[in-house]
């Protein structure tokens, strides 16, 4: 499904450059659950970012199905992001004005679906991760999980190929923190959507089919789990 080469990441030039991402290449199949882990500044997010198109590489290339999507026009890319790829923020990124039904079926709404078509599914993935009964509350009437859930529903609305998730956990407590991975995993298993996350938690581990480490912007190892 996905093949990275050579992708590299640089900020700066000359004597002060960095490269947060150093000639990185490995393939991520179709089903894969994949954990990237590394120490801070590894360039664990980097990677995220750059394979969900949310950022350009420097150099390298990423292919999607067979199409080089890192080379694609901005619009393109905007479109691809939205038709074909999810993402779940640390921070949740919810809109505080909009309710858990809202926030769900508004990239739907922004792909131009029937409105019909989109709120029902929105409150079918609602029903999913647990929050039917939370389908008209805000933001601030949510607890930290149960807003990770509602990113993870919204994640999911235009039925995407691929979901990134960077540090879906790190706000969130031990039992909420196991109820995330644990709806992930079962995303990947029953739906059989590709996950992709970034972790810095060595239990974590255990949610993964494959494992990526990272190390000074290098890639280190690439193992099956």
């Amino acid at each position: 499904m996905l093949e990275i080469h050579n992708l590299s990441k640089k900020y700066g030039n000359g004597a002060v450059e960095l490269r947060a991402l150093d000639d990185v290449s490995f393939d991520v199949s179709t089903g894969e659950m994949v954990c990237i882990m590394g120490k801070s500044g590894s360039g664990k997010s980097t990677l995220l970012r750059m394979l969900g198109l949310l950022d350009r590489p420097s150099s390298g290339e990423i292919i999607l199905d067979q199409t080089p999507v890192s080379k694609l026009s901005d619009d393109a890319t905007a479109t691809m992001r939205l038709a074909r790829l999810g993402y779940v923020f640390q921070e949740y990124a919810l809109l505080a004005e909009l309710t858990a039904h809202e926030n769900v079926y508004l990239p739907g709404m922004m792909l131009g679906g029937k409105d019909v078509d989109y709120k029902k599914r929105a409150r079918d993935l609602l029903e999913l991760v647990n929050l039917g009964k939370r389908i008209r509350h805000y933001p601030k009437q949510l607890s930290g999980g149960e807003q990770q859930r509602v990113a993870i529903a919204r994640a999911l609305i235009n039925k995407p190929e691929v979901i990134f998730a960077d540090e879906p956990c790190a706000n969130l407590d031990t039992i909420s923190s196991k109820l995330i991975m644990q709806t992930l995993v079962n995303l990947n298993k029953e739906m059989g959507v590709t996950v992709i996350f970034v972790s810095h938690d060595p239990e974590d581990e255990q949610y993964a089919s494959s494992l990526i480490v990272l190390k000074d912007g290098k890639l280190i190892s690439r193992e099956e789990m």
